[in-house]
C-alpha cells in the first residue's frame, strides 16, 4: 500500500511538471481540470504519466529525477495530445502507451546531457503520431473543430490560456490549472497570467477572434513566463523576451497550419536561456 501511495504520488508531480511545478496536490488539480474538460483525454493523462514513470523505474534511471516528476510530464501530455488528435478507439489507447515510453527515452537523452528541453520530448512524439497516423490511418484522426467563443470568453481568454496549456478550453479547467500553479509559487502562477494577457493581447490582431479567446494564443506565453519567473527586472526582461518570441512562433506555424503545441515555448525559452548562458560566461 505504502508503494502505491508513493507511486501516485510521483505520478501526480509527473503531472504538475507540465507547468514546472513539483507538488501532488498541484497534479492533483490538473487532474481534476482534465478530467472535467474530458474524461478520455483525463484517463489518456494518467495512463500515459503511470506508464512513463513506470518505465523510467524499471530503467533504471535516476531515482531522484523519477520522483521529482521529470520522466512524467511529456509522457502526460502525449496521452492528453493522442486522445485530443486521434478517436478513443483500441489502437489509439495503444499509441498513447507507446508513444509514453517513446517521450520517456527522449526526455532520458536530454536528462543525461544537461540539456533542459522541456516539453520537446512530447513535441517530437506527438508531431510523429499526428503525421504518421494522418497518412496512414486517417479514420483515426479527429475532425478538427473549435468551441464557439461566448463574449464573456473575449475577457477570460487568458484564463483559457492557462487551460489550454493542457488542452482545455474551458474556464473552470483554466481557473483550476492556474490555482494549482498559485497554492505551489505564486508568483509563477501571476508570471503566467501576465504572460497569457501580454501574449494574447499582442497577438489579438494576428489571428482568428476565435484563436484569442480560446487561448490559444495565449498558452505558449503562460509556460515562457513561469519558466522566467523571478522578482530580479532581468528575470521580468527576459520573461518579456520568451512570451515575444513565443508569439512569433506561434503565429508562423498558425500560418504555415503546422500543428502548434507547445513548440514555440521549448524554442523561445531555449533561445533566451542560450543568450542568458552566454551573457553570463561572458561576465566570468
Amino acid at each position: 500500500m505504502k508503494h502505491v501511495i508513493f507511486f501516485s504520488k510521483t505520478i501526480l508531480k509527473g503531472i504538475s511538471q507540465i507547468m514546472l511545478q513539483d507538488n501532488a496536490v498541484t497534479g492533483f488539480l490538473f487532474l481534476i481540470g482534465i478530467f472535467y474538460g474530458s474524461v478520455h483525454i483525463g484517463l489518456a493523462t494518467l495512463l500515459a504519466t503511470a506508464v512513463g514513470t513506470a518505465s523510467a523505474y524499471l530503467l533504471h534511471f535516476e531515482k531522484n529525477k523519477i520522483e521529482q516528476g521529470l520522466y512524467g510530464f511529456n509522457p502526460a501530455l502525449v496521452g492528453a495530445a493522442t486522445l485530443l488528435l486521434l478517436k478513443p478507439l483500441p489502437y489509439s489507447w495503444a499509441i498513447v502507451v507507446i508513444g509514453s515510453i517513446v517521450s520517456v527515452y527522449i526526455q532520458h537523452f536530454f536528462i543525461t546531457r544537461k540539456i533542459a528541453a522541456f516539453t520537446l520530448p512530447f513535441v517530437l512524439v506527438t508531431w510523429l503520431i499526428f503525421y504518421s497516423v494522418k497518412y496512414l490511418f486517417v479514420y483515426l484522426v479527429v475532425k478538427p473543430s473549435m468551441p464557439v467563443a461566448t463574449e464573456v470568453d473575449q475577457y477570460l481568454f487568458a484564463i483559457k490560456g492557462y487551460g489550454q496549456v493542457i488542452f482545455q478550453s474551458n474556464i473552470i479547467s483554466g481557473i483550476l490549472f492556474f490555482a494549482g500553479v498559485f497554492i505551489n509559487t505564486p508568483l509563477s502562477a501571476l508570471y503566467g497570467l501576465a504572460g497569457a494577457v501580454l501574449s494574447g493581447l499582442l497577438g489579438y490582431s494576428f489571428a482568428s477572434n476565435q484563436a484569442f479567446a480560446n487561448g490559444l494564443l495565449s498558452y505558449n506565453g503562460v509556460l515562457c513566463a513561469i519558466v522566467f519567473a523571478g522578482k530580479k527586472k532581468e528575470d521580468g526582461y527576459r520573461a518579456f523576451a520568451a512570451v515575444l518570441l513565443s508569439l512569433v512562433f506561434t503565429i508562423l506555424m498558425m500560418e504555415f497550419h503546422i500543428l502548434v503545441l507547445t513548440f514555440p515555448f521549448v524554442l523561445a525559452s531555449g533561445l533566451v536561456l542560450y543568450v542568458r548562458d552566454q551573457q553570463t560566461n561572458t561576465l566570468a
